[in-house]
């Protein structure tokens, strides 16, 4: 089969690996209708050293289910599903408190012998505890919405749901990527009555606006948390999610966040120390979120998505084929590209 396999930074190549085959009876081969890039497929595209052996890409994707282990009776050759971007069992006593991203038998996709989804066909290990049957055929118009269900969608709901979005509540969301995007979907989802959008790029504010944000601050640094505190009384607001990783932003989300308010972060951290000393203790700023337990939040959405309660699919701007991927990567890095379709 082809597959994407990262080299270091700026080295993306399509080449031949094996096909993957059923090793544990618990295994079932998938092979990939679509998949993407995420945002966090970036950080070792600008960062990582080079290597000989490589790194199999992806880790959201779906498709149609190849071949099954003996003891796989969730879902069988044949079937449509899609995938949480890390493979758990879903009975550990992690699964069982919503923390599907810690399962005691779980892991992530490109490694430990595992195929990234950005290739042709995937092994995926504890296939029953993982793989969500999708009540949709492989043509289907509704496939890149329930492709968010893999990781982006699910990781913005993360968001607003460990930041503590109810009704009525004031969002801040930093960040105008996907993940942010589909937090603002999230938090208007959750009953959030003003949700603002933190970005500076117009066609994807824009899309933040048609998915229920009621302003957009351009503004970055003290200019844009002041900007934040003037929509929000003076005071500042009282759920912050924060979706770019980087400690501006983190240190834009404890700025904008009302004393006794929830900053949840989402992106993956690009710094070791953050601003959390005797100032923020004193506010008693709760600071939570994390990675996203993806595969808790998929039976929750799908409904709304199979219903066109939310169409989280339209932040895929741009289509790829396999062969493409590497542009793909470039096009995302240059900002070009919110995120990348891959299509097989």
């Amino acid at each position: 089969m082809r597959a994407a396999v990262m080299y270091g930074a700026g080295d993306v190549r399509i080449e031949d690996r094996p096909d993957p085959k059923i090793q544990q009876p618990t295994d079932a081969v998938v092979r990939t209708v679509l998949s993407c890039v995420c945002g966090s497929d970036l950080w070792p595209y600008k960062s990582m050293p080079a290597t000989d052996t490589g790194r199999p890409m992806g880790h959201e994707f779906l498709g149609v289910v190849e071949e099954t282990g003996p003891q796989v009776t969730s879902v069988k050759p044949g079937d449509v599903v899609v995938t949480p971007f890390t493979y758990c069992d879903n009975t550990c006593d992690f699964c069982a408190r919503g923390l599907h991203i810690s399962c005691r038998h779980g892991g992530r996709y490109g490694l430990d012998g595992v195929e990234g989804g950005q290739g042709e066909a995937v092994r995926v290990p504890q296939a029953d505890g993982t793989l969500v049957k999708l009540p949709v055929g492989a043509d289907s118009a509704m496939l890149p919405s329930l492709l968010t269900l893999s990781d982006v969608m699910g990781t913005g709901h993360h968001g607003a749901v460990t930041a503590g979005v109810s009704r009525g509540d004031s969002v801040l969301v930093v960040g105008d990527g996907a993940v942010g995007l589909c937090a603002v979907i999230a938090a208007r989802r959750l009953g959030a009555e003003q949700i603002i959008l933190m970005g500076r790029h117009t066609d994807r504010t824009d899309l933040g606006r048609e998915f229920g944000a009621c302003e957009v601050v351009a503004e970055r640094g003290e200019e844009g948390v002041a900007r934040v505190r003037d929509l929000t009384g003076g005071d500042g607001i009282e759920k912050v999610i924060e979706a770019v990783g980087t400690r501006q932003a983190l240190e834009t989300a404890f700025g904008a966040v009302i004393d006794g308010g929830t900053v949840s972060r989402l992106g993956v951290p690009q710094y070791e120390e953050g601003p959390v000393g005797p100032s923020m203790i004193m506010r008693n700023i709760t600071l939570t979120g994390g990675a996203s337990p993806a595969r808790a939040y998929i039976d929750e959405l799908l409904p709304d998505v199979l219903d066109g309660s939310i169409d989280p699919g339209r932040v895929f701007d741009k289509s790829f084929s396999l062969d493409q991927v590497p542009d793909a990567y470039r096009s995302m890095a240059d900002r070009r590209v919110l995120k990348a379709l891959i299509t097989l």
